[in-house]
């Protein structure tokens, strides 16, 4: 059985996974690190400097997916209104916070919902 991975080394997989999907890059408005497809942000990853709890926010609109990710420990709608369009907001320092394979999976779900076809078609080997 393998150790859980801490929040700062869950949050570098994610990070690593969002940039490696075709045209992601990072920016960091308002000083917290963002993951953009066509310039429309597909994962917030928050600060690093302790700050805030650790978190991974991300757009998700299958309804299984949207259901599991806020069933998550502490897991709540996005705040600023983001949580009405399908934003989750995961932290990742509670326990049972779900494996790094998992919000990358949701990650992927942002990336889908967010970037334009031809990236998605890129993404699929298409």
């Amino acid at each position: 059985m393998t150790k859980a991975a801490g929040p700062v080394a869950v949050r570098e997989r994610v990070r690593a996974f969002a940039l490696g999907l075709p045209g992601a890059v990072e920016e960091f408005p308002w000083g917290e690190s963002v993951i953009k497809v066509n310039k429309k942000v597909f994962v917030f990853l928050g600060v690093e400097d302790g700050s805030h709890p650790p978190g991974v926010t991300v757009k998700l609109t299958d309804p299984k997916a949207h259901a599991h990710a806020l069933s998550s420990p502490g897991a709540e709608p996005a705040g600023y209104g983001l949580g009405k369009a399908g934003w989750v907001r995961i932290p990742l320092d509670e326990q049972g916070t779900p494996p790094a394979e998992l919000l990358c999976d949701w990650a992927e779900e942002s990336y889908r919902v967010i970037a334009p076809k031809k990236l998605i078609a890129e993404l699929d080997g298409g």
